[in-house]
C-alpha cells in the first residue's frame, strides 16, 4: 500500500491480494519523471533530449519526456503510427501546423505525419510527454525519406548514453516491458 489513509471515505478498503497476475510484469513508476537530472536525458538532436520512462520492444513504442533549454530541433520526421504529447512546460510546435503548444496542451498525431518539431525561445524550458510508436522516418526538407528511428535504436542511443553518464546501461532494462 502506499501512504496509510487518514480520514479518505475508502480508508477502510484493504488492497486486493494476488493484484498482479502471475504472468504480468510489474509497473514502471517514476515520482517526478521530468526531473532536473541531466544524466538521465538521452540526445536526440545537440538541442533537445529525452528522458525515457517505459519502453516496450514488442510493440516498437516508447514514452518519454522530451527537453529543450533553450530554442531546439529535433530533425524533421515522418510518423507512420500515432503518437500522443502533453505539453509540461515551455513553447513548442511544427513548422508544418498552425498551432503552438504550452503548458497543458495536448498533441494527438495522426498516422501519416510528417513535421518538424522545434521549441521556442520562453522564460521555461520545454518539456513535453510523448508516447511514440516507431519508426520515425528521419526527412530531408523535401519530405524524402533519409533513415529511420525505432525502438530499437532508442534503445541503443538510451543504454550508450547511460553508460556514458555514469547511470549504467542496465538501467534501461528497469524501463522494459
Amino acid at each position: 500500500m502506499p501512504e496509510e489513509p487518514t480520514s479518505e471515505f475508502w480508508s477502510h478498503l484493504k488492497p486486493i491480494v494476488n493484484a498482479l497476475k502471475p504472468d504480468a510484469q510489474p509497473e514502471v513508476f517514476h515520482q517526478f519523471a521530468p526531473v532536473d537530472d541531466e544524466r538521465y536525458y538521452a540526445p536526440l538532436s545537440e538541442t533537445v533530449f529525452s528522458r525515457p520512462l517505459w519502453i516496450s520492444p514488442r510493440d516498437n513504442r516508447w514514452a518519454d519526456i522530451l527537453w529543450a533549454k533553450a530554442p531546439g530541433l529535433v530533425n524533421r520526421h515522418y510518423h507512420p503510427h500515432e503518437v500522443f504529447a502533453y505539453t509540461i512546460s515551455g513553447k513548442w510546435g511544427y513548422l508544418e501546423q498552425p498551432w503552438t503548444a504550452t503548458a497543458g496542451s495536448f498533441v494527438y498525431e495522426t498516422p501519416g505525419e510528417g513535421h518538424t518539431l522545434v521549441s521556442y525561445e520562453h522564460e521555461d524550458d520545454m518539456r513535453a510527454f510523448f508516447v511514440v510508436t516507431g519508426p520515425l522516418v528521419w526527412l530531408d526538407e523535401d519530405g524524402n525519406g533519409q533513415g529511420y528511428f525505432d525502438v530499437h535504436d532508442y534503445l541503443e542511443l538510451c543504454r550508450n548514453h547511460y553508460e556514458e553518464s555514469g547511470i549504467g546501461a542496465a538501467y534501461v532494462d528497469t524501463l522494459i516491458r
